[in-house]
């Protein structure tokens, strides 16, 4: 390791790294607009200058790489100097509209121009201006701030895997541009992010509030089965902005755009009272009235009559109350899985992501089966993109073909094409055959189809014949879609002995053999099934549970409740309360704990204390947060045999998959400008 001396304090410092790098690893400040960790070096800011010694002029730290014996100085006469004149010529075109600028108060430029700028300007020529750039729906531009660090671009490129933002011309005439497009990308409100000026700012967000406004909670996304890190800004009782917060094995320091802007669904086609059906109308009701309707409609209805059905964005603690609750009641037909998935019954690592997401970066091939990770989990896909870009990880794609942002071997369409690498027929199979740490991608749309437990059972085979699951590998990975599922999974919230799962349920209430059904937060499912059946809708919107349904009990959304979230790869995370919930409505296990109590059955629960520790007692992977268990190996799935229908993918539309972005006016602006212009709502993108 090469020895370097900043500043006269000598250190050791790992091989290849920059002379930034060293110098920040040996604890001093160093400037920077174009350098950022998780890009590609451009190098064009110079605000990253140091001395260097027998250098015959200040170099650019972030493109130099360490030298043994290297002496460095970051803050003589000569370094503050050099700075001081980057800083001037930075500012030379750079409007001075702080006021009116959204990036004010966390803006880099105007931050560094503080610390190491001049205190005036020589520069009396007019100021150049450059038109306005549309790049969608997302991103506002004022160009004329920019400063051609190019992160946006090296973003786009590196990262998002759309090759749709660039440099054009030299010099002055120099200008970021998409050539009038939308950026095309899940992943495009980052390029805010890394924007050290105020180029780039949020269009749904822009002139909103000033960030010293906002009161700041950490908390998680719920908007798809990854449990991205997030911060999520409010003023009053107003969500304003969701911003990613870093956690290196999850989402690193990105989210994707509805993570980020479908929050004013937040407020859109809330619930915020009870409601009961009366001559046919939904009409407001109080609480008092709406538990007596439900207490009627459960009159004289044994166990067996009665089911409930949890949704995608649902927390533990509520799944566990409304199970408790219908336990109370004598019933066992409960399901968690909205889309019918045949998973849940086997061990923990049937039906999770095995290999974790930071472990995709140590896989050395890929198979992806009827999935489409850029719409189900896009920061699972821009980790699989991580992988690929550093090379020699073959992916393989079994399903529709689509834009995944990198390239794969297709395989093929329908489950034949996995039938033959079970046997070892495909011509991929040499290449799961010579690979160390193989991994599989199953998608959950694949697990919803009629023969879902022989597809699983297949995908088991596959992974075992292969060498995917080993002591101290296991490349079997389940992609979920719902945030709910795996905490779901994980309580059991699934049909007891002789119950009913959701086709059952369904089928019951054709037959008017289940006369009572509780939605929790459930919109996914076929509403217009449930025949006669007296229907229960707790939940946050108005979607179509809410329609159909005889009661309403308005619950909390995810940014209005302590909840206990558990992500595809079976990490326990902790959501937290940022605003109280509108109106009347309350958390959703609170409701419950209210509504046994009236019923004679109260749950064994006073607090959410008390509840998260029979959450522990149900399973004890409750007990560790931010962890990841092995999941147990052992057999499931049935064997038996597979139709010859293609995949299908689930999602036919990125930006509308839950009642929250489909009440989001900027996610129907997305939907308007990527998916319905483009007619890209098959599931496919590009």
């Amino acid at each position: 390791m090469p020895k370097i001396t900043v500043d006269g304090v000598e250190i050791e410092v790992p091989a290849g790294v920059t002379v930034l790098q060293a110098c920040e690893m040996a604890g001093k400040e160093v400037p920077r607009f174009c350098y950022h960790d998780r890009l590609s070096i451009a190098g064009n800011c110079r605000m990253c200058l140091v001395e260097m010694e027998k250098a015959p002029k200040p170099i650019a730290s972030c493109a130099m790489p360490v030298g043994d014996g290297m002496v460095i100085r970051t803050d003589s006469e000569k370094v503050k100097k050099a700075r001081k004149g980057v800083m001037e010529f930075l500012l030379i075109n750079h409007p001075l509209d702080c006021p009116i600028c959204d990036q004010g108060g966390e803006c880099d430029l105007q931050d560094q121009a503080m610390a190491y700028g001049f205190d005036r300007s020589r520069y009396e020529e007019n100021k150049r201006s450059v038109p306005e750039k549309y790049m969608g729906p997302l991103i506002k531009t004022i160009m004329t701030r920019c400063i051609h660090c190019t992160r946006c671009v090296r973003f786009s490129t590196e990262i998002g895997g759309v090759e749709q933002m660039g440099l054009l011309n030299r010099g002055e005439n120099a200008e970021i541009t998409s050539l009038e497009q939308a950026v095309n990308s899940e992943l495009s409100g980052n390029v805010v992010d890394v924007c050290p000026v105020g180029a780039l700012t949020s269009r749904p967000y822009a002139f909103h509030a000033r960030p010293w406004e906002l009161r700041k909670t950490q908390s998680v996304d719920v908007m798809d089965a990854v449990g991205s890190n997030i911060r999520v800004d409010v003023r009053g009782r107003e969500v304003l902005r969701v911003l990613p917060r870093l956690h290196e094995g999850i989402n690193e320091e990105w989210i994707h755009d509805k993570t980020r802007h479908a929050i004013d669904g937040l407020k859109r086609r809330r619930l915020d009272r009870p409601y009961v059906r009366r001559d046919g109308k939904l009409q407001p009701a109080t609480w008092d009235e709406a538990f007596d309707a439900i207490i009627e409609g459960f009159k004289g209805l044994g166990g067996d009559e009665l089911a409930a059905i949890a949704g995608d964005l649902c927390d533990v603690e509520s799944m566990l109350a409304l199970k408790d609750f219908m336990s109370g009641l004598g019933s066992t037909n409960i399901d968690c899985r909205q889309d019918g998935a045949k998973i849940g019954n086997g061990p923990r690592g049937s039906y999770i992501f095995n290999t974790s997401i930071a472990g995709i970066e140590e896989a050395d091939a890929c198979l992806i089966v009827g999935s489409n990770p850029r719409w189900e989990a896009a920061m699972v896909n821009a980790r699989i993109r991580k992988r690929f870009l550093k090379g020699r990880f073959p992916i393989g794609l079994i399903g529709p073909e689509v834009d995944l942002t990198y390239d794969y071997a297709h395989l093929g369409e329908d489950p034949s094409a996995l039938a033959a690498l079970a046997k070892g027929k495909s011509d991929f199979a040499k290449v799961l055959d010579q690979a160390e740490r193989p991994m599989i991608v199953l998608g959950s749309g694949v697990l919803a189809r009629a023969d879902g437990d022989a597809l699983l059972a297949l995908a088991r085979e596959v992974a075992e014949r292969y060498g995917m699951v080993s002591d101290n590998w296991n490349g079997f990975n389940v992609l979920q879609r719902a945030a709910s599922r795996v905490g779901g999974l994980d309580i059991g919230f699934l049909p007891g002995e002789g119950g009913r799962d959701l086709a059952g349920i369904l089928a019951g209430c054709k037959a008017g053999d289940v006369k009572a059904v509780w939605l929790l937060g459930a919109d996914e499912i076929p509403a217009n099934q449930l025949g006669n059946a007296f229907v229960v809708y707790q939940g946050h919107h108005g979607d179509a549970g809410a329609h159909r349904a005889d009661v309403i009990l308005p619950g909390a959304a995810y940014t209005e409740k302590n909840g206990t979230y558990v992500n595809t790869e079976g990490r326990v995370q902790l959501g937290r309360l940022t605003v109280f919930p509108p109106g009347q409505a309350r958390e959703d296990w609170t409701i419950l704990r209210a509504l046994s109590e009236r019923l004679g059955e109260p749950l064994p629960y006073d607090n959410l204390g008390q509840l998260r520790q029979r959450m522990i007692e149900v399973n004890s992977v409750f007990g560790s947060l931010d962890q990841i268990a092995p999941g147990a190996w052992g057999v499931f799935g049935k064997a038996g045999t597979v139709n010859k229908e293609p995949f299908s993918l689930p999602i036919e539309n990125f930006y509308m998959t839950d009642p929250i972005s489909r009440s989001s006016e900027t996610m129907a602006a997305c939907s308007e400008a990527f998916v319905w212009k483009t007619g890209e709502a098959t599931g496919t993108h590009g």
